[in-house]
């Protein structure tokens, strides 16, 4: 059983001895392990959300909009700002988080006898998305530079046949993009395949999460630009990263009419709180403020992966992945627990997450980088001076 739970509550079986997702939350002066903005929303976008909730306040003996429509029409417009692709509200669906989005594609597209795809490492979430809609999970491993290799994915994927295949641009933990037209490669090959476990005519969902692509580098496109014409193409977004709003736990995808419908199916009655609309619309109405850092956390991540770089363990550089995100992972360390303890006790969080050996810190103020680089400096040197 899991650790607090008595033999006497009748937990599922295959959940005895798992314990719950979550990264250490840590009384420390510099917090980097949870790839959160470190900027405040602007006092602007404070008043706005204030407004929008005093005008929903006297509505909230009744249920909230279920189809959250005025949501979904700003979250056309901002995509349209952002990839250039033209969407109609009934191709957007939000949720609390992405997590939620993607716990509603495994409930949709998943289940018994089916199987879903990812390519490793990447987000350690999925698995247990997997787990808690009895989805088999399987992964193909990334190259040395944890890029995805495209045939290799595409004769896993034609071998399984799986519901569904996940790709993460950029990916989580190691930041690492994936181009547009590989993801075409492998939209258009699933086209080929019918899904194990589904009904006839079945293709795979290629379900693209592009919770950090406001962080890419300029000129990299969006998967949107290919929804319209692949009907199994489905891209992921949050609110949390870029927009600075992770407390408000908004998360969104946009897909063809039909995958959105197939969503709608599973969702909770009424899952997104009028409160939670209201936020939402006042970040939207308010893009420019809430991305007003994104410029600055890009060039802090680029600094900062060109500091890691230069940084020696063990007598050779640190290596540190490409990242287009607004964190980096970087290693290898003999023991990576001894790092981040000895990081802890300097007063900075980071996260022990990726392949062994390897941790991964977000970008943060630039006081709060300028803590982390003193800190791993310090526990360098010592690390180096004890052979440890």
């Amino acid at each position: 059983m899991s650790s607090g739970i008595p033999r006497t509550i009748p937990l599922r079986n295959d959940l005895a001895g798992e314990e719950p997702y979550g990264a250490p939350q840590l009384d420390v002066p510099v917090c980097l392990n949870v790839n959160e903005n470190p900027y405040e929303p602007s006092p602007e976008v404070i008043e706005s959300i204030v407004r929008h909730v005093r005008e929903i306040a006297p509505t909230l003996n009744r249920y909230p909009d279920r189809e959250h429509t005025a949501l979904r029409e700003a979250l056309c417009t901002y995509l349209a700002r952002e990839t250039a692709v033209e969407l109609e509200p009934e191709q957007v669906w939000a949720a609390n988080g992405s997590n939620e989005i993607m716990l509603q594609i495994f409930q949709a597209f998943g289940g018994p006898g089916r199987t879903a795809l990812g390519f490793a490492p990447t987000y350690s979430m999925y698995p247990e998305y997997a787990r808690d809609t009895f989805t088999e999970w399987t992964t193909v491993e990334r190259a040395d530079d944890f890029s995805i290799d495209i045939e290799a994915g595409i004769a896993a994927i034609e071998r399984i046949k799986p519901a569904i295949v996940l790709i993460t641009s950029p990916n989580n933990p190691t930041g690492t993009p994936i181009d547009v037209a590989d993801i075409a490669r492998i939209a258009a090959a699933c086209q080929n395949i019918e899904v194990s476990g589904a009904h006839e005519g079945a293709h795979p969902m290629v379900i693209v999460d592009e919770a950090y692509a406001e962080f890419r580098r300029e000129g990299a496109a969006s998967a949107h630009t290919l929804i319209k014409e692949y009907d199994n193409i489905a891209v992921s977004r949050t609110l949390s990263k870029a927009f600075a709003y992770a407390g408000a736990r908004v998360g969104y995808i946009a897909a063809n009419r039909g995958a959105i419908d197939a969503l709608r199916i599973v969702r909770m009655p009424y899952h997104l709180s009028a409160l939670t609309q209201a936020a939402a619309l006042a970040a939207l109405e308010h893009t420019d403020e809430q991305l007003s850092q994104v410029e600055h956390l890009r060039a802090t991540r680029d600094q900062t992966a060109a500091w890691l770089s230069e940084q020696v363990y063990h007598n050779e550089k640190l290596i540190v992945a490409d990242s287009d995100s607004n964190f980096i992972m970087f290693g290898r360390f003999l023991n990576r627990h001894l790092v981040f303890e000895k990081l802890v006790e300097r007063g900075v969080l980071i996260r022990e997450v990726g392949p062994e050996g390897f941790m991964r810190v977000c970008m943060g103020t630039d006081e709060e980088m300028e803590a982390f680089r003193t800190a791993l400096t310090q526990v360098l040197d010592e690390l180096n001076a004890s052979g440890l």
